[in-house]
């Protein structure tokens, strides 16, 4: 299990799928919302904002709840949100991000310190970890869009740096400033994609043990339920032989 692909086998384990559900339409929403202030309210007009309504389809997110997300933003009232991003070390050793977007720095900035010191972690100064990461795209596609052979070609063709493919889901990588010209391109050959966001791609990775598994994957869940962070990201493998020891 990768520490940027957890997301579905920590939603599985813990069977709080209801919560997570609508923990994740929360966020969608508001980035939506950020996405759609900060250019253009039409979709087609602005990159951003269709990389997040895309997200928000792929999650079976209602029209409404995306339209209203949109108007939000129109409405010249909602909160001014700030884009945070905090970086630190949990256990093991393994190099954490979290990507943030907050209306209050200080709940934030308290609640992720909270998060690291009571599950084995530590929170460090900005820049901390995130030189052994790469900032890169990163497109998924579900195991179904196709085989591994036929997602590889079809992300060559449309410009992609590398994929890796497992049984759940397609990862598509992509330079930074590539990520939307790739995902309009593959959206034509392939359909929409799962997700479309810039991403924090570890240069190595730490296998976990089991001593140190549990206590991770408590505060990369506890990051992941803070209505104000968007995406953890890690350096940390778990071996599946210890994902399935602790259920």
């Amino acid at each position: 299990m990768a520490g940027h692909s957890k997301f579905k086998n920590i939603m599985h384990r813990k069977g709080a799928q209801d919560k997570k559900r609508s923990s994740m339409f929360s966020k969608l929403s508001r980035e939506i919302t950020v996405a759609a202030k900060m250019g253009m309210p039409d979709p087609d007009m602005n990159p951003r904002l269709r990389l997040a309504v895309n997200a928000a389809k792929a999650q079976s997110m209602p029209k409404d709840n995306i339209q209203r997300a949109i108007d939000k933003a129109l409405g010249g009232d909602m909160e001014n949100y700030e884009e945070i991003r905090y970086e630190g070390y949990g256990p093991g050793g393994v190099a954490i991000i979290v990507e943030a977007l907050t209306d209050n720095r200080n709940r934030t900035a308290t609640n992720v310190r909270t998060a690291f010191s009571k599950n084995g972690g530590n929170l460090g100064a900005s820049g901390a970890v995130s030189h052994g990461f790469d900032r890169m795209g990163l497109i998924t596609y579900p195991a179904s869009a196709g085989d591994a052979d036929a997602i590889f070609e079809a992300a060559l063709e449309a410009g992609a740096e590398d994929v890796s493919s497992n049984d759940d889901e397609h990862e598509i990588w992509t330079a930074m400033d590539a990520l939307h010209e790739v995902a309009k391109a593959l959206e034509a050959s392939l359909g929409p994609a799962e997700s479309a966001k810039l991403a924090w791609r570890p240069q190595t990775t730490v296998e976990v043990d089991e001593s140190s598994a549990a206590t991770l994957l408590k505060l990369v869940d506890t990051l992941e339920d803070d209505d104000d962070v968007q995406t953890v990201w890690g350096n940390y493998e778990v071996p599946d032989a210890v994902m399935e020891k602790l259920g």
